[in-house]
């Protein structure tokens, strides 16, 4: 049983990681950050390209933009604010994962 259950494990692990970066693509849609934001161009809030180049190197980039989707943020990027999203702590981090990848 030991033998059978390390390698599922390891499997399980590796799937894991390219899923994260599609349910934050998924969470962009379905908690309607696309209607604020878009990858490529600056909508109403910043395009992710340049959040991703903002927090470049950050050691605790992704801790920091997981706080300002869930809490909100006002004047980081501008005049208009972007008010707190309906996420939990976990989504946020995947939402801040996902954002930090698109350089």
């Amino acid at each position: 049983m030991k033998k059978l259950l390390l390698p599922l494990i390891a499997v399980g692990v590796l799937i894991a990681q390219p899923a994260q970066a599609e349910d934050g693509a998924a969470l962009f849609k379905a908690k309607n950050c696309v209607a604020c934001h878009n990858v490529e161009m600056k909508l109403v809030g910043p395009a992710f390209k340049e959040v991703a180049a903002k927090y470049a190197g950050q050691a605790d980039a992704t801790d920091v933009l997981a706080a300002s989707i869930k809490n909100g943020v006002n004047g980081k990027w501008g005049p208009i604010p972007m008010p707190p999203n309906n996420v939990s702590e976990e989504q946020a981090k995947v939402l801040a994962n996902w954002v930090l990848q698109q350089q």
